[in-house]
């Protein structure tokens, strides 16, 4: 049966405070001088309800869920919907304007800045949450007690497809029967994450596995399969915590310690279940963003993030958020500009990117460390901004 994470027992949660987010929702009462004429993105003017659309990530669905289902009891008026088709897929649909929000569970590639670009779809770029992807095999597979980054590619690189396919090959002393991989599919930014992490370019790996956008199959097939081995969102292991085991796992490095590392909301905070942590976002159309109703939508995104992620077992951004929100709240020159929202999200990313490429040798995607650090300096440059500095940045 497929299970919907939002209606299975979630009640351990830990996750969320958006930096940028709690930016956009103070600049977005700032900026609604047009917002009751306004319309863009996906949603279509009409005399029904008002719709706000999102779709793309199956690992930020459940967020997004929880904050719609909540949302359309405070909001009778408006209707919300959360479909789920990938990162890339959703991506495609944001870029061509059909919806309003993209929920990605890693950043926009260049490929799809271009093609928004092109299309003339500007966007807002918030990070929402952390999440780690899990190793996780079924309960039966006593054998597997950890893993290491190195074994991991041993399964997973491209030329492992058709010859590593007993867990004997992976390690001497596992047992030499045939071993079933499940894992993200490719239009999944899971999928583009975990393999930039293990086997250093996205998208580049084995084809054999058995592979879905939604999670929710991958927990099923690897919950049924005492040979199965899988990635998955650690939320997901989270809620199927019963079904599932997961598998500690060692990168390698000194300066990381020398023991495996499970995925918890502490290890995946403080950035030590390395490399398999990650921030997770939700993109934001500009165009769409002066409607009356994405307003309100993502203003309550924000505002009830923190116990709602929590709902879902995402780890949230951490102190830098608590005190952004503080200063969001104050006025000044940034929270009164028209161009706010944008510029001040960009620079946040950018920061966090410029970061992430410094640490990671030319890796796309970086860890949760890197994240703690740019939503500082997002603060730093805020607070610059409150004070009269200089708080524009490079549109998206």
């Amino acid at each position: 049966m497929k299970l919907r994470l939002r209606h299975i027992r979630l009640r351990s949660r830990n996750f969320v405070r958006a930096t940028a987010g709690l930016a956009l929702a103070a600049s977005f009462a700032a900026c609604g001088q047009s917002a009751q004429d306004a319309r863009g993105g996906g949603a279509p003017a009409g005399s029904g309800p008002s719709l706000v659309t999102l779709d793309g990530s199956s690992t930020v669905f459940p967020i997004s869920e929880a904050v719609a289902e909540e949302f359309q009891k405070a909001e009778k008026s408006i209707r919300v919907t959360v479909g789920i088709s990938g990162t890339g897929g959703g991506f495609q649909k944001f870029c061509r304007a059909e919806i309003d929000i993209s929920d990605a569970s890693r950043p926009i590639s260049a490929t799809e800045v271009e093609a928004c670009r092109k299309a003339g779809v500007e966007y807002i770029e918030l990070p929402v949450a952390y999440d780690g992807i899990a190793i996780a095999v079924n309960p039966k597979a006593n054998w597997a007690d950890k893993i290491t980054t190195a074994e991991l590619k041993t399964l997973w690189a491209p030329d492992a497809q058709g010859k590593v396919a007993r867990w004997s090959q992976v390690r001497n002393g596992w047992p030499d029967r045939e071993i079933h991989l499940f894992g993200a599919g490719v239009d999944s930014g899971t999928y583009d994450y975990f393999t930039e992490a293990i086997n250093g370019k996205a998208k580049a790996s084995r084809g054999d596995f058995t592979s879905s956008e939604d999670d929710n199959v991958l927990v099923q097939g690897i919950a049924n399969d005492e040979l199965a081995l899988g990635f998955i969102p650690f939320a997901y292991f989270e809620g199927n915590h019963d079904k599932l085991k997961l598998v500690p796992v060692d990168d390698g490095k000194a300066d990381n310690g020398n023991e495996p590392v499970l995925p918890s909301p502490d290890t995946i905070r403080t950035g030590t279940y390395q490399p398999l942590s990650r921030p997770v976002f939700i993109y934001v159309s500009k165009k769409a963003s002066e409607r009356t109703e994405v307003q309100k939508f993502v203003e309550f995104y924000v505002k009830h993030a923190e116990k709602l992620v929590r709902e879902v077992n995402y780890v949230g951004l951490g102190d830098a958020a608590t005190r952004w929100s503080r200063i969001a709240s104050r006025s000044g020159p940034w929270a009164r500009s028209s161009w706010a929202p944008t510029r001040l999200a960009s620079r946040s990313i950018s920061c966090w990117r410029k970061n992430a490429e410094s640490s990671t040798q030319g890796h796309e995607y970086s860890d949760a460390r890197m994240d703690h650090r740019a939503a500082a300096v997002f603060v730093r440059s805020a607070i610059g901004a409150d004070n009269g500095g200089d708080h524009r940045g490079p549109r998206p």
